[in-house]
C-alpha cells in the first residue's frame, strides 16, 4: 500500500468480500467490515472499496477514476488457477511493486498453532543503541534494513515526505532516543496524549481505539504517541507464546496508522513519571482501553492525575486472544487452507516463470 501510494496522487484500496476470499483462498480471520476499518485506518489509503471483485475488473477501476492497479511481484490466481490480473496486464494498466519481506497470514496461523516463541526479539539495551550510533548496529530493530523500513513507514500521507516520529526506549538506562525525526512542527506547541500496549495481531479493536483518541487529540490540540511494549513484557503478562507478532512486526502495524503522531519501541509496561518526563513535549494524558490488566501498571500515572480510560467503542470486545481463538476454533479449515495454498503456490510459481520468459 505504501509503494502503491508513492506511484500516484491517491490510493483506492479494493477489499474482497468474505465470500470471494472463502471461494478463492480460504476462510477469513476478520470480517469485511473489520478489514475495511483496517484499510481506512492506513495513512496512505485515500478510500477503501468494499466488495471489490477478486479478479480485477477495469470497469470497476474506471468507476473510481483509477488508471492503474498495483500488486506485488508475485502471481495471484483465482479458484480456477487463472491470473487475477491477466486482463489488466494486457491493457497496460498493471504496476508491479516489490513484495514486502514480511510475515503473512499463513505465517501467523502457523505461530498460533505451534505455540512457538522463536520469533520473539530481545529488548533493546543502551549497548545496542550505542552500537547503532557508532554505525555498528547489532540489534535486529536497528540494522540498516529495519531502520529504512521505519523511515518508510513513518512517511506522511503521500508516502514520500517525513511524517511521524519513532523513538527507542532502552530499559536498562530508562532513556528515550530518537530514531526517526517527525515532520517539522508536528509536535510544536502541543501536548502529548500517550497510550501504550502490546498491539499484537493489530486488529479493529486497536484501530478504532487509536481513531477515537486521535479525534479527541485533534480537538484538544494534542498529538497521539503510542508506546509499543517489548516482546519480553508482553510475554511476561500474557503468557503462552504471546506476542504472536514480534516487536518489529507490531510496531510497523502501529506506525502505518493514520491516527498516530509517533511510536515508542520497547516502551515500558509501567509508564513512570520519569519516563513521561523524558519527552520534549509535555504529556497531558495517559490513556488505556476498557480492558483490564493483571496488575495495574498505571499507579504512578494515576497519582499524577494524568490517567484516563479511553471508554467504550464499537470493537472494544475484540482482543488478541479473540483473533487467535477465531483461528484455533477453525483449525481444520485453516489446515485445509494451508494445503490448498501449497498447490496454488506451485501453480503460481510456474505462471510467474512463464511470464518472465
Amino acid at each position: 500500500m505504501l509503494q502503491a501510494r508513492q506511484h500516484g496522487d491517491e490510493l483506492f484500496v479494493g477489499v474482497h468480500s468474505d465470500e470471494d476470499i472463502l471461494e478463492n483462498k480460504g476462510p477469513v480471520v476478520m470480517t469485511l467490515k473489520e478489514r475495511l476499518a483496517a484499510v481506512d485506518g492506513c495513512r496512505w489509503a485515500t478510500q477503501s472499496v468494499p466488495g471489490a471483485p477478486y479478479v480485477t475488473d477495469p470497469q470497476v477501476m474506471d468507476s473510481y477514476r483509477c488508471k492503474y492497479v498495483v500488486h506485488g511481484d508475485d502471481i495471484t490466481t483465482d479458484a480456477n488457477g487463472e491470473d487475477c490480473y491477466k486482463t489488466m496486464k494486457e491493457l497496460g494498466r498493471f504496476i508491479v511493486v516489490k513484495r514486502t519481506p514480511n510475515i503473512s497470514t499463513t505465517d501467523l496461523v502457523g505461530r498460533m498453532l505451534l505455540y512457538s516463541k522463536n520469533h520473539h526479539l530481545a529488548p533493546i539495551s543502551s549497548r545496542h543503541w550505542d552500537e547503532y550510533a557508532a554505525g555498528e548496529a547489532s540489534h535486529e530493530l536497528l540494522l540498516p534494513d529495519a531502520v529504512q523500513r521505519y523511515r518508510a513507514y513513518a512517511t506522511c500521507e503521500d508516502g514520500k515526505n517525513p511524517g511521524v516520529a519513532v523513538y527507542v526506549y532502552t530499559e536498562d538506562t530508562s532513556k528515550l532516543h530518537e530514531l526517526v525525526e517527525p515532520s517539522g512542527g508536528r509536535f510544536a506547541s502541543k501536548n502529548i496524549y500517550y497510550i501504550d500496549g502490546g498491539f499484537d495481531l493489530f486488529n479493529p479493536g486497536h484501530i478504532v481505539a487509536l481513531k477515537t483518541l486521535k479525534e479527541r487529540a485533534v480537538r484538544e490540540n494534542a498529538v497521539v504517541l503510542v508506546g509499543v511494549n517489548s516482546d519480553d513484557d508482553v510475554n511476561r503478562h500474557k503468557g503462552l507464546n504471546y506476542p504472536i507478532m514480534n516487536l518489529f512486526e507490531r510496531s510497523l502495524c502501529v506506525l502505518q496508522s493514520a491516527y498516530i503522531d509517533g511510536i515508542v519501541l520497547g516502551a515500558p509496561y509501567k509508564p513512570t513519571a520519569a519516563f513521561l518526563a523524558s519527552f520534549d513535549v509535555p504529556v497531558a494524558k495517559v490513556f488505556h482501553g476498557p480492558t483490564s490488566e493483571h496488575d495495574d501498571p498505571y499507579d504512578d500515572v494515576k497519582q499524577l492525575g494524568l490517567y484516563e480510560n479511553l471508554g467504550r467503542h464499537e470493537y472494544d470486545h475484540i482482543s488478541t486472544e479473540d483473533i487467535a481463538s477465531r483461528v484455533l476454533k477453525n483449525r481444520a479449515a485453516y489446515e485445509e487452507r494451508q494445503r490448498r495454498k501449497g498447490w496454488k503456490s506451485e501453480h503460481e510459481r510456474q505462471l510467474e516463470q512463464q511470464e518472465k520468459k
